[in-house]
């Protein structure tokens, strides 16, 4: 231990870890309180409500309704398959992106993020003008395979895919920007080959991202609304997913709507609990 030449106070010695920010002393000024509680209950409040609101006692037939079980399983289903589109083609997307230069690759990763900030039903439009029946891809899928995506749980699923993809190419895009290529390269000198390579070295060291960024596109697939609808449509059994469950719901059956939206905010929750460890800084 050696004393601070500022304070004379004991120095423990330096860590290459991070520095854990240390708590203001003496409680945070009023000025800043006061705004802070009020986004806070801001934020939680709704919340509350809908779970003071739940229908509890009703709850298990509500949920074991066939409309609201239909909804429920669709979900489930297209959101995982969705997620697993997005894994199948966002990793290689996510790789060139980091490790590969070449013109033009800022507008090429604005364009991969672009879905986020992207109005969802824009993002519904420009599906059904690039895969509907006279789109610009579209109508050779009809005329030559007599392949139609709009309206389908085809449809669903590359509707989910479309905004959930951006999610899980940024988070392995940061990991495999994080991670060490000299192991790779070390692979490749031993004589293996880069797909090798990638698939022996890069891969297992990026897992934890794939997981993460792979978490986030399932649920962010599981709440998608406003692309699926456009593209997708809302047919029972077929298209319905559960958002748009609770929002048909909400015009008939608002106790339904507030069970299904139940099942939502504690997928959100559960996403949030394993992600904690990755995002969050202890207290």
């Amino acid at each position: 231990m050696t004393a601070s030449p500022e304070t004379g106070a004991a120095a423990g010695p330096r860590t290459g870890g991070p520095r854990r920010p240390r708590p203001l002393r003496g409680g945070a000024p009023l000025p800043l309180l006061v705004p802070a509680l009020i986004g806070l209950a801001f934020l939680v409040l709704p919340l509350v409500a809908l779970l003071v609101r739940a229908p509890w006692t009703s709850m298990p037939e509500l949920l074991t309704s066939t409309e609201v079980w239909q909804a429920l399983r669709l979900s489930l289903i297209c959101a995982t398959a969705a997620t697993a589109v997005s894994m199948v083609i966002g990793v290689p997307l996510a790789w060139l992106l980091a490790r590969v230069e070449f013109p033009g690759r800022g507008l090429v990763r604005a364009l991969v993020t672009l879905p986020l900030v992207l109005p969802p039903v824009v993002g519904g439009v420009a599906l059904l003008m690039a895969l509907g029946r006279n789109g610009v891809v579209g109508r050779w899928l009809d005329s030559w395979f007599g392949l139609t995506l709009p309206f389908t749980t085809t449809g669903v699923v590359l509707a989910e895919a479309f905004v959930a993809m951006p999610f899980l190419v940024i988070s392995v895009e940061g990991t495999l920007r994080a991670a060490d290529p000299r192991y790779e390269e070390a692979a490749t000198t031993l004589g293996a080959s880069r797909f090798t390579a990638f698939r022996r070295v890069t891969l297992p060291l990026i897992a934890p991202g794939i997981a993460a960024g792979a978490v986030l596109a399932w649920a962010r697939a599981l709440g998608e609304f406003g692309a699926t609808i456009t593209f997708a449509g809302n047919f029972p059994g077929r298209t319905q997913t559960m958002p748009l469950a609770v929002y048909l719901a909400l015009q008939s059956d608002p106790e339904a709507a507030v069970a299904l939206s139940l099942v939502l905010l504690a997928v959100s929750i559960a996403v949030l609990a394993g992600l904690r460890d990755r995002w969050m800084t202890a207290s």
